[in-house]
C-alpha cells in the first residue's frame, strides 16, 4: 500500500471532522445566547448547563482531537519529498488559511469559557456572522489545493 495515500486519506477525514465542529459550535453559541436572553434561561439552569455540556463535549471530544490530527497528517504530507513546491503561491495561501482556521478554533474555545461564566458581550447575530469565517477559510484552502493558482 502507498503510505502517502493513507496519510492523505486520514488528513481529509480529520479535516472533515474538524470542519463539522467549526461549523456547529458557533451555531450552538447562537442558541445558547439567544436562549439565555430571549427565552429567559438563567445562568446555571438546566438548559444553560445542557448547552455548556454540549459545547464542552464538541470541543474536547471532536474538535481538539481532529484539529491535532489534521495538523499531524498535514505536516506529514508537507514534509513528504516532492509533494509541495514552495515556489508556488498555493502552499502559502493554504498555510495562511490553515493558521486562520486554527485561530478561529482557539477563538471558539475562548468564547466557550466566556459563555460558561456568562461574560460574553456577544449577540446571536455576532455568532452567526462569525460562523461564516470557517466557510471563507475553507474556500481559500480548497481553491489553493485543487486549483493551485
Amino acid at each position: 500500500m502507498d503510505l502517502y495515500s493513507w496519510i492523505k486519506a486520514f488528513h481529509v477525514m480529520s479535516v472533515l471532522a474538524w470542519m463539522a465542529g467549526l461549523f456547529y459550535l458557533p451555531r450552538l453559541y447562537v442558541y445558547h445566547v439567544e436562549g439565555l436572553k430571549k427565552q429567559g434561561v438563567e445562568q446555571g439552569s438546566d438548559m444553560d448547563l445542557l448547552f455548556q455540556h454540549q459545547e464542552r463535549l464538541l470541543m474536547r471530544a471532536i474538535m481538539n482531537p481532529s484539529m491535532i490530527a489534521t495538523w499531524v497528517f498535514g505536516l506529514w504530507l508537507v514534509f513528504t519529498p516532492g509533494v509541495v513546491n514552495w515556489d508556488m503561491i498555493w502552499p502559502w495561501t493554504k498555510a495562511a488559511a490553515v493558521l486562520g482556521m486554527t485561530w478561529f478554533h482557539h477563538w471558539c474555545g475562548l468564547e466557550r469559557k466566556k459563555l460558561m461564566q456568562s461574560t460574553t458581550p456577544r449577540t446571536g447575530r455576532s455568532y452567526r456572522l462569525m460562523n461564516e469565517v470557517p466557510t471563507l477559510l475553507m474556500l481559500v484552502i480548497v481553491i489553493s489545493v485543487i486549483v493551485k493558482p
